[in-house]
């Protein structure tokens, strides 16, 4: 990866320059003889300096990051946006809890289903706690088919009914869509018909995919995704570091207290 990043940042280094040196070139209209006097001069200051191409690169890197950071901070500071607030979304835990927890998650995921033990015992220790659950359904469209059931029984349950039956669901073993999302359901007292109806509805779809633009938005690369106080976590950290930031979000209102 290391080596993969290293040439493709050369490559964009060495396209800009060209890009550059033609608009340069373009624009002015130098002769041939000109042309090929300053791409001498360019190419002898870049050996004689080749620093500036590393600090290109790190002045690229570094605005690429600084604006990373500002589109999540927007999303992540509006309260009423959707990733507080959106009728597809599922609250477990405490619903008005002063600390909230946000997490983006998928059926299928591995590390997601390690997590939820964490979710689980974080939930029980601090009756504050609002976790907000986003279906993340990026494996598989086995994952997608368990998502619009899970946000189909929730039409008919939330709170701890939904708890049981996202808890059920993420902990099975093996692989996970419509038909084992509907065994759940069912077990669970769903009303199957009803189940059906709701789960092909235009607004559920609707919901996902706004999930999905979130997910992106928040520049995601996978699940589990957590998003706690003013930052944004990604992978399964693990209960430690999740408990860490909440205890800071508690004290001071950000997960890194000073």
């Amino acid at each position: 990866m290391a080596f993969l990043s290293a040439l493709l940042k050369s490559l964009i280094t060495a396209a800009a320059l060209c890009c550059l040196a033609g608009a340069a070139f373009a624009a002015s209209q130098f002769s041939p003889a000109q042309k090929g006097e300053i791409e001498q001069i360019i190419k002898s200051y870049i050996m004689t300096n080749p620093e500036i191409l590393r600090d290109a690169i790190t002045e690229l890197d570094r605005r690429e990051k600084t604006a990373e950071a500002t589109a999540r901070s927007k999303i992540i500071s509006n309260l009423k946006g959707p990733l507080y607030v959106s009728p597809t979304q599922a609250i477990v835990g405490n619903p008005n809890g002063k600390i909230t927890l946000v997490e983006f998650f998928d059926y299928n995921c591995g590390y997601c289903k390690k997590s939820l033990p964490d979710i689980a015992r974080l939930i029980k220790e601090n009756p504050d706690l609002r976790v907000i659950l986003k279906d993340y359904p990026i494996l598989s469209k086995g994952s997608v088919e368990a998502s619009e059931i899970a946000t189909a029984f929730h039409e008919q349950f939330s709170g701890e009914k939904f708890w049981q039956f996202h808890k059920t669901l993420l902990g099975s073993h093996g692989y996970v869509g419509r038909a084992q999302a509907i065994a759940v359901a069912k077990d669970l007292g769903a009303n199957m018909d009803q189940l059906t109806k709701d789960a092909a509805a235009p607004s559920v779809k609707k919901g996902l995919e706004q999930n999905d633009q979130l997910g992106q938005a928040l520049m995601l690369t996978g699940t589990p995704s957590f998003v706690i106080g003013d930052e944004t976590i990604i992978g399964a950290v693990g209960y430690d570091e999740l408990k860490t930031k909440l205890d800071n979000v508690r004290k001071c209102g950000k997960v890194i207290c000073s």
